[in-house]
């Protein structure tokens, strides 16, 4: 009678882990159709992100008031180049990274065996 009873609640674990695995794969695929729609606001995304890290990190790291001018204007020239490897880098890897993400927020502790 024992073994029924686990065997059963296996059967369930592992059907709900697949249901659950099926799920996440939908997200998955459902983010990468967002990221591929919204193009255009990711570029926007990435844009100000970049101008607004760009300018903090040379206000922190540079202090000579010639020099901050100067590794402005590098950055500025730099943005293309890093706007264009962000977003590859954005389409293939965002969707995954915010699935898994998204799942550890609906996970919870399994209760302990036992008690």
């Amino acid at each position: 009678m024992l073994t029924t009873s686990n065997s059963s609640k296996v059967a369930i674990t592992i059907r709900e882990k697949q249901l659950a695995d099926e799920h996440m794969k939908d997200v998955e695929l459902l983010l990468e159709n967002m990221f591929k729609r919204e193009e255009a606001t990711l570029q926007l995304v990435l844009d100000r992100l970049y101008d607004i890290g760009s300018n903090n990190l040379i206000n922190y790291r540079v202090k000579p008031r010639r020099l901050n001018r100067l590794m402005k204007w590098i950055a500025r020239l730099t943005k293309p180049a890093f706007h264009y490897i962000a977003v590859r880098w954005s389409k293939k890897n965002c969707p995954k990274l915010i699935a898994d993400w998204l799942y550890t927020q609906v996970q919870f502790p399994h209760p302990p065996v036992g008690n």
